[in-house]
Formats: structure tokens, C-alpha cells, sequence
């Protein structure tokens, strides 16, 4: 028994050994190996593993395959539970990993730097900027959408809720982060796909 639980905490302490963790918080989704999906927040990563607060736990061992706001896809298995949580390795290449520094070296000075929302994707103007706005208590608003990402739009409505409501755009979750001057913006609950994105948020 004693020889199968240390073989389940090596990889770790080796990971640990090769790469520096970052704290992040980053929001995605993740799938276990009988293919339920949860949704998800890192706390730490490095281009070898991450730990992540997870309402679904699998078993060490499992495989889980993530898609990360700002990361996109990654694959690994789980190498120890957390309490509220797990974490796992990150299968990468030599040059994926290389990739992911980067990636985690930008999201770790973005933090320090405190750059805005509306900086961490590119924002484009929707072909249908017209979309409908369904609030808390279940009403419903027709909106502008001045612009759009995949993890946030700019929105031009007839009231501007506070910050900090939850809203829905379309089908997309999101909450109010901050007042403009011709409106308001929204990050959204969960980062969304390229593909899908604009229709999305504008279905009604």
C-alpha cells in the first residue's frame, strides 16, 4: 500500500522540482474520463501542472481534459485531490511548454500590472450588434453591442445596472464590471469560443 501511494505523489514532487507555479485565476471548463463536464477556476499553473477549485472530483490517475480562458486546451491526469478540488499534470511538448510560460509569464504581470478586462482578448464589432439583455428578476431589455471578445462585451442599454449584477446576453452568463460613458461592460462567466461566440449572444 505504502509503495502505490508514493508512486502517486512523485510525479508531483518531480513537477514541482522542474517548474515554478504562478498564481492565476483563470475560469474554464474541464471533462473527466466518463466525460461529465464542470466548470472550473485555476489557482496556480506552470507548464507542467495546475491545481483548480472543481465541483466534480475524479480519482488520481483520471485523465481530464480543460479548456482554459486564455490557455485554451489542456490534457493530464489528476495527481492529488484538494478539498475542494484537484490537481493534475499538463501534457505538453517541449515547445508547448515554452508556449505556456510565456502565456503564464504575461498573465502573471497582467495581474501585478492590473490590466483592464478589455485587454486580455482582442474585441471586434459584432455583424448584429442588436441582442437582448435578460436580468436577475427575470426581465428583459433590447441592447447594443458596441464590441465583443470572448470573455466580455461592451454593452449600450436604456438602464445601466450596478456593478456587479449578473446578467444573461443572449445565452452567455456575465456580470457588470464597470460603467461607460455609452454604457456598460460585461465579463463573462465562462470564456466562450471564436466560433460561437457572436451568435451566442445574440440569440434571443
Amino acid at each position: 500500500m505504502a509503495l502505490v501511494q508514493r508512486k502517486s505523489v512523485l510525479p508531483v514532487a518531480e513537477e514541482r522540482r522542474r517548474f515554478q507555479r504562478v498564481k492565476v485565476h483563470l475560469l474554464g471548463r474541464y471533462m473527466l474520463a466518463d466525460r461529465r463536464e464542470f466548470p472550473c477556476q485555476v489557482i496556480n499553473m506552470s507548464p507542467g501542472g495546475l491545481a483548480m477549485l472543481a465541483p466534480g472530483i475524479g480519482n488520481v490517475g483520471e485523465r481530464v481534459v480543460a479548456y482554459l480562458d486564455h490557455i485554451g486546451r489542456v490534457e493530464g491526469k489528476i495527481t492529488r485531490l484538494l478539498d475542494n478540488g484537484f490537481a493534475m499534470t499538463v501534457g505538453a511538448t517541449p515547445r508547448k511548454r515554452d508556449k505556456l510560460a510565456a502565456q503564464l509569464t504575461w498573465l502573471a504581470n497582467r495581474d501585478i500590472l492590473n490590466l483592464p478586462e478589455d485587454r486580455r482578448h482582442d474585441r471586434v464589432a459584432p455583424r448584429n450588434p442588436m441582442g437582448v439583455l435578460k436580468m436577475e428578476n427575470g426581465s428583459q431589455m433590447p441592447c447594443r453591442i458596441i464590441d465583443l471578445s470572448l470573455s466580455g462585451a461592451a454593452v449600450a442599454a436604456e438602464v445601466r445596472p450596478a456593478i456587479g449584477t449578473q446578467v444573461v446576453l443572449g445565452r452567455v452568463q456575465a456580470r457588470v464590471v464597470r460603467h461607460l460613458e455609452d454604457g456598460f461592460a460585461l465579463e463573462f462567466i465562462h470564456p466562450q469560443l471564436a466560433e460561437t461566440v457572436e451568435d451566442n449572444v445574440t440569440a434571443r
